[in-house]
């Protein structure tokens, strides 16, 4: 029996919306890699590539971002979120601009080697939103970055130029050194794009 018009109409919309999403899918993805398709899983034997990032009580601005894959560890790069053990806010994942990254399970955007933002530049990784414990501040803008110009160089301005250890204080994102954000990338590009970010 042929559809009904309604029933074609609909059926048109939603092979449209289907193909809209493949099409941003294949837009995002990393340089060089093919996005997935819509809802579609790592095909079998694919390697699952997530990004792990273990926070720091005693010293936040020595925690630890982990590159994780099939669930062994590949490589391990020093990063710090948030103000600091010295500050009152800076283990306080409901300080927004303050405190440390919330725990919790994050999607990974493509990463980027010449972001243009209005403070974060250069190398860079975009994270999805994270609404806190406290279920009402929801913490946006986040990122995997470091201190670095739009090209990836040093610049002589202070947010441009990473200075040492002062430098692993971020506003909320994951902030590493800017020698370990280019290995994290190469590294990156040997294998599956990661798929996640788990803070604990």
């Amino acid at each position: 029996m042929s559809a009904t018009p309604p029933l074609r109409t609909r059926a048109a919309v939603i092979g449209l919306s289907a193909m809209a999403l493949v099409t941003i899918a294949a837009a995002t993805a990393p340089s060089g890699q093919a996005a997935p398709a819509a809802g579609s899983r790592p095909a079998a034997g694919a390697a699952v590539t997530t990004l792990k990032f273990v926070r720091n009580a005693g010293d936040p601005l020595n925690s630890r971002l982990m590159v994780v894959r099939n669930n062994k560890t590949q490589a391990v790069f020093r990063a710090g979120s948030g103000l600091g053990r010295d500050h009152a806010e800076g283990r306080d994942e409901c300080a927004s601009g303050k405190g440390w990254l919330p725990a919790g399970t994050y999607t990974v955007g493509a990463r980027q080697t010449r972001y243009n933002g209005n403070f974060i530049k250069g190398y860079a990784i975009p994270l999805s939103n994270k609404t806190c414990k406290n279920g009402r501040t929801t913490r946006t803008e986040l990122f995997i970055h470091s201190e670095m110009t739009r090209t990836g160089e040093q610049g002589s301005t202070e947010s441009r130029r990473w200075d040492g250890v002062g430098d692993y204080k971020s506003a909320g994102c994951i902030k590493l050194a800017p020698q370990d954000i280019k290995k994290l990338f190469r590294n990156l590009s040997r294998g599956s794009a990661p798929n996640r970010l788990v803070v604990v």
